[in-house]
């Protein structure tokens, strides 16, 4: 036989092996899970309350029924954990997916999966991935890449292992890098803020604990909140919120104890620079040793035009740092704990199980979970505060603020610092505890607050305020009782404090003399008499909003960083381009806040309240016709009492409890959004059945 017939016979008899290999990647069929062990009861709001005989069933629950409504959102976290968001999203997508491969998440979740997670853990994480598929499977047109299913636990942790990667910083740090500017890591454009109270029941009128999680998410999208209850006959009955992918609460609260998260910002990374060599581009020197760097192709599948996906092919590396960047201007690492500990789902589920403080405070001193200030409070008379970051244990005399040698394995760090090690309060004399992304230095008091001298420098935390954790100062008092009534009207107040603390000094703007600027006097009135109220009804607010987002916008384009001052000149040039987009855009020289400003859901529109940095926060982005549109802020809201018995509870969610424009629950809570009606809710199984519109079983 001629070579040209034994490589086509060749061909032709392996080719159907590889066929068959290649469909059986992608075999996609039932779980045949028990589905008679899940029960799903939806509220009158559409809330989802997940009963199951074991946590996988109720795992198994929580899967089906989110994806019931909002199956699309879902998928794009699946899609971005398997690193195949760029045949959906195309190049945005593939940004996604070299950013999973370059950190490796998919190969860390293999490597660490079997040790990082407990064989009763890993069960819930087999229920929930269950039901993902078997929702994919029962509703094929609603998948939008046919490859991405079925999904398995471990690319769900690659997944939880990506975006707390992003919750480091470890995006920004590649921007740094590719953007030739690491010496200085670009700030998040849209910083994500939240506010956490707890008071003790010394505190409160009726001796209860209150407690508000109150997060400042993006109002749509893979980390907007999602509400569910979830209950099992193993002892797990938690209600709050989560993110799509998520398979258990990320903070909220069961019988016996609640929690909120916000977002923290300590020295989580270091960003290295590799001494390379002259003579050979892929060695690196350490301690005087030339190390090869790992390299590795990788092939990104990239749709364009909605018709074609095509290969692109790019490099990453690793040295001993960690992941790494070869540029013109040189070679990076970053290096952070959430490639290392990858436990975090786990811990929460603890979290969500906990039946006391102990117990709670045992699963947080895992440190599987990299991130978050955290809020806690009990029925037990307990209140506490941890500024919650897997930070390394550094070499002290080097300066981490920046890039970092990394040509010493003296900056090498391995270890991280201990629970107990973290700034953390319980039960201070004044009798309350907060965090709205401040300084966790002063959490409660002043005469309370912890002394950040006691601290290494190399953790990083934040020393500063901001104007929601003055403003609570100037509404909180340290020593009497509040009531309820009280304490939410602190939680929803929508006033900035009487000294601004925004890092961007606009005190110019209140000080201006009208008598030089006749053409804007009567906005510099506005500014002036403004009560810093951000009312529907306030000019001065619409007013400042506008000028706060065109110098936002400005300074973005620029690269000049927020900490800055405005002058004069830019006050004026502000108040001036409020003036003529207002007249303009919206027929009058000043409007009211709601005027400008709307939350926009479907053919839905209302005014809304509040800017950014006040308690209320929310900030928005241009929409149509001059006016701008809620995209981050108030979302998800939860409000506890414990005393006797089971917490009182209320909450609220931005839209609704679907993401389906055709469900009645798309943008029903809207209107009591707008007017802080919550919504009362319920841990009590009985009283969930007894009042639920619509019980039925996965699949039915």
């Amino acid at each position: 036989m001629s070579s040209k017939h034994y490589l086509r016979a060749r061909f032709f008899f392996i080719f159907p092996i590889l066929l068959f290999a290649f469909a059986c990647q992608y075999v996609h069929k039932p779980s045949n899970w028990d589905r008679t062990q899940v029960e799903i009861a939806r509220d009158e709001f559409g809330v989802p309350h997940i009963f199951g005989k074991t946590d996988a069933d109720v795992a198994y629950g929580l899967a089906w029924a989110h994806a019931e409504d909002d199956f699309a959102t879902i998928q794009m976290t699946v899609l971005a954990g398997k690193g195949l968001a760029g045949r959906v999203f195309g190049e945005q997508g593939a940004a996604i997916d070299f950013f999973v491969h370059l950190l490796g998440t998919r190969e860390i979740a293999k490597e660490k999966y079997e040790d990082s997670f407990s064989s009763e853990f890993k069960k819930v994480l087999e229920g929930y991935a269950a039901g993902l598929n078997d929702y994919a499977f029962a509703h094929p047109q609603e998948v939008l890449y046919k490859q991405s299913f079925p999904i398995n636990p471990k690319e769900i942790a690659s997944a939880y292992i990506l975006s707390l990667a992003q919750m480091s910083g470890a995006d920004r740090a590649v921007q740094a890098i590719v953007g030739g500017n690491v010496d200085l890591i670009p700030e998040d454009t849209l910083p994500k803020g939240s506010n956490a109270i707890a008071i003790h029941p010394s505190r409160t009128d009726t001796g209860e604990a209150f407690l508000a999680i109150n997060s400042h998410q993006p109002l749509e999208g893979p980390v907007a909140w999602y509400e569910a209850h979830l209950h099992s006959e193993e002892g797990w009955n938690a209600l709050g919120g989560l993110f799509p992918g998520g398979a258990m609460i990320f903070h909220g609260v069961n019988e016996h104890l609640g929690w909120a998260h916000t977002v923290n910002n300590p020295d989580f990374l270091d960003l290295y620079q590799l001494e390379i060599n002259p003579k050979d581009n892929n060695q690196y020197r350490v301690d005087g040793e030339w190390l090869e760097l790992e390299e590795r192709t990788i092939w990104l599948k990239v749709k364009l035009w909605d018709l074609i996906t095509i290969p692109v092919p790019k490099k990453v590396w690793k040295s001993i740092y960690g992941p790494t960047l070869v540029t013109d201007q040189g070679a990076f690492s970053i290096r952070f704990g959430a490639l290392d500990r990858i436990g975090a789902p786990e811990q929460w589920w603890r979290m969500n199980k906990a039946k006391n403080f102990t117990e709670w405070k045992s699963a947080m001193n895992s440190m599987q979970l990299s991130n978050f200030n955290t809020v806690y409070a009990d029925k037990y008379d307990t209140i506490f505060f941890v500024s919650n970051a897997l930070l390394p244990k550094r070499t002290q005399g080097n300066d981490y603020s920046g890039t970092v040698p990394g040509n010493k394995k003296k900056t090498l760090w391995k270890e991280y610092h201990a629970f107990s090690e973290l700034p953390q309060q319980v039960n201070p004399p004044s009798g309350y505890l907060y965090n709205t992304n401040h300084s966790p230095f002063k959490a409660s008091s002043f005469s309370d607050n912890l002394n950040s001298e006691e601290y290494p420098v190399e953790m990083g935390f934040d020393l500063r305020d901001n104007n929601r954790s003055t403003r609570f100062r100037e509404l909180m008092p340290d020593s009497g009782k509040i009531s309820w009534e009280e304490f939410e009207r602190i939680k929803y107040d929508q006033t900035l404090p009487s000294t601004l603390a925004f890092r961007t000094d606009m005190s110019k703007l209140f000080s201006l003399d009208s008598a030089n600027y006749p053409d804007i006097e009567k906005h510099i009135s506005t500014l002036k008499n403004w009560n810093k109220e951000a009312s529907i009804e306030s000019e001065g607010a619409a007013l400042f909003a506008f000028i706060y987002y065109y110098w936002w916008d400005e300074f973005a384009k620029s690269g000049r960083s927020f900490e800055t001052k405005l002058t004069e000149e830019e006050a004026v040039q502000g108040i001036r381009a409020a003036k003529g987009h207002f007249e303009t855009q919206l027929g009058k020289e000043l409007v009211g806040l709601g005027d400008y400003q709307k939350l926009v859901r479907g053919d839905k529109v209302l005014p809304i309240w509040g800017i950014d940095d006040v308690l209320t926060t929310i900030r928005s982005t241009p929409w149509e016709n001059g006016m701008r549109k809620a995209a981050q802020g108030e979302s998800y809201i939860l409000m506890v009492k414990f005393g006797d018995g089971m917490p009182v509870i209320e909450s609220i969610n931005v839209y609704g409890a679907s993401n389906r424009p055709e469900s009645p629950h798309y943008a029903d809570q809207m209107e009591r959004f707008i007017s802080r009606d919550l919504k009362p809710m319920t841990l009590d199984k009985a009283e969930v059945l007894r009042t639920a519109k619509r019980v039925y079983r996965p699949g039915e």
